[in-house]
């Protein structure tokens, strides 16, 4: 009994078993693969040769994408007084303090990412973490996005600024954008993240750092990409 439909298997013989592709040819090829009824996130899978058990070889940074993510990002930013003002100009979706923690107590989750000013962290910390952390949207000095200048952080996020990290297996997943994009512009995002995560090489990190790279869409198959 086959593990895939017949759509997925047809475009799946599009891509040349064994083979590397250069970036370029990646870009183009990810776009054919993209058959799904709704514009598919292109995503680029990067497998690095670090001990994800040791704290100082997890690789976390952030990336502004050339061309963005292609969608709309939410972002809630908590702040008070001048702040707030500035983090609402900049463009937040949801701008506030103790009203907006105890919104989200309840259940309330509509948002993308979280930033917040450094004297709004003591109670966001301790009384969100168990909610946002688990879900990577706790604000965070080493992701950028805790600091004083919260309109310049809103501003990045909005513009296609993403957070990337090490999974537990030693992988990098970041997205790129959407099938939609033209090529040239998905192979420059595809650019950004790749020598985002090499300048993030943990000292620590010994050997070959980036060992395999493919891009894939979400319904699609997956494109190995030359290192």
């Amino acid at each position: 009994m086959p593990k895939h439909g017949k759509r997925y298997r047809a475009v799946e013989s599009k891509v040349e078993r064994g083979r590397s592709y250069s970036v370029d040819e990646a870009a183009v090829l990810v776009k054919e693969l993209a058959t799904a009824k709704f514009d598919e996130t292109v995503e680029v899978h990067l497998r690095l040769g670090i001990d994800p058990r040791k704290s100082d070889q997890n690789v976390r940074g952030t990336v502004s994408l050339p061309h963005g993510t292609g969608r709309t990002v939410r972002v809630l930013a908590f702040s008070q007084g001048e702040k707030a003002n500035e983090a609402q100009a900049a463009g937040a979706d949801f701008v506030g303090g103790q009203e907006l923690i105890e919104r989200i107590q309840g259940g309330w989750l509509e948002f993308d990412a979280v930033v917040a000013t450094p004297d709004m962290m003591g109670a966001v910390g301790s009384k969100l973490g168990r909610v946002l952390g688990p879900r990577g949207l706790l604000p965070n000095p080493k992701s950028g996005t805790v600091g004083l200048n919260i309109g310049e952080i809103v501003r990045a996020l909005k513009a296609g600024q993403i957070e990337f990290r090490s999974d537990k297996t030693g992988v990098v997943h970041a997205p790129i954008g959407k099938a939609s994009f033209e090529a040239g512009k998905l192979a420059e995002n595809l650019v950004a993240v790749r020598q985002a995560v090499e300048a993030a090489k943990p000292d620590a990190a010994r050997g070959t750092y980036l060992r395999t790279m493919y891009l894939t869409t979400t319904m699609g198959p997956s494109v190995r990409v030359a290192i």
